[in-house]
């Protein structure tokens, strides 16, 4: 497996977007208001962007004049002449509310009546327990531990990336996923197959953190209250993260140069070269193989609920969904051209 220290030359940086503090005056503020409710970098480039996109379909009107006509007007374009879907809809009126009525402070009116966007729900793709090892098998090593651990864990592309030294916990055969969609924290299960590679990972990352602390690096990013509660944490090892990228990389709010975990794009790259190499038919990204976690789970009997938790979902018929890709789903039905 790659060694994951970094190389004897310079440390190279990755020049991520700076996060300003925004451009005209309601982003300004808008920015402000964000970081002050301590919301997610992810959040926060959302909430952004709408609001940019919005300011340019208003034209000429300046967006601390907009209200909720604005904002049913712009939906229903988003709806007819943008074909978003409804969840993409939900997610600019979220957007747009926050800007109106937190950071300008005013009332948005009556926002509803506008045309919804297309309703989709599609059968998730999911590969078979041999389209997976095929996928795993193109993969370097480095990407393949943690696609393993993603299908084995059920893990969300970013829950992968934000686990911490401490949230793999091989005593009692668990990983625990902190402030995971919801912002809530859950615990899945730690495959055993994969407890000796892992732990072997873990002791390469005591070379990288020592060659951070040597070399006096900032802390790792830290959520907001624990940071104001141990101040100290960034350079402990447990907050360390467990796929930490090679390179430094520029703190999007802070600009400080620090360790930063790999970045999504990275595996998601390498899981869609490797499933061409595999010659899949689907198309296959870094979720498929949280799909496949809950199809093959399913499929070997547990209890939909017991996946339902293992997956963090709010709602078990979010989890129902992945009864619908088994060979059988609900009662037994057999072709009626097997029969011939």
């Amino acid at each position: 497996m790659d060694q994951i220290a970094p190389p004897a030359e310079p440390v190279q940086v990755i020049r991520i977007e700076r996060g300003d503090q925004g451009g005209p005056p309601w982003e300004q503020r808008m920015v402000a208001v964000l970081r002050t409710r301590q919301l997610k970098w992810r959040t926060e480039e959302a909430y952004r962007g709408w609001g940019r996109r919005f300011a340019r379909w208003l034209g000429d009107k300046p967006v601390e004049e907009a209200g909720g006509d604005d904002i049913r007007r712009y939906l229903e374009h988003l709806a007819v002449e943008g074909k978003v879907s409804a969840s993409t809809q939900r997610q600019a009126l979220n957007a747009l509310i926050f800007l109106v009525r937190e950071t300008l402070g005013r009332d948005p009116g009556d926002c509803t009546g506008y045309r919804p966007g297309r309703a989709t729900r599609r059968i998730p793709v999911v590969l078979s327990q041999r389209e997976c090892q095929a996928l795993f098998a193109q993969l370097p090593d480095h990407h393949r531990l943690m696609a393993q651990l993603m299908y084995g864990a059920g893990l969300r592309l970013m829950e992968l990336l934000r686990l911490r030294i401490q949230d793999v916990q091989f005593e009692q055969g668990i990983v625990i996923v902190r402030q995971g969609k919801g912002g809530k924290d859950r615990v899945s299960v730690l495959p055993e197959s994969l407890r000796a590679p892992l732990m072997e990972h873990r002791e390469r990352l005591r070379l990288l953190f020592a060659e951070d602390r040597r070399a006096d690096l900032p802390g790792v990013w830290l959520p907001p209250a624990v940071e104001n509660k141990i101040p100290t944490a960034g350079v402990q090892w447990a907050w360390q993260w467990f796929f930490p990228s090679r390179q430094l990389a520029i703190d999007p709010r802070s600009g400080i140069q620090r360790r930063h975990h790999i970045q999504d794009a990275a595996l998601q790259n390498a899981v869609r070269k490797a499933a061409r190499a595999a010659h899949l038919s689907q198309r296959v990204t870094p979720h498929t193989l949280r799909h496949s976690f809950a199809t093959h789970l399913l499929a070997g009997g547990a209890d939909i609920r017991t996946v339902q938790e293992l997956l963090g979902h709010a709602d078990v018929t979010t989890t129902m969904i992945y009864t619908h890709v088994l060979n059988r789903p609900g009662l037994a039905v057999r072709s009626p051209l097997d029969n011939l």
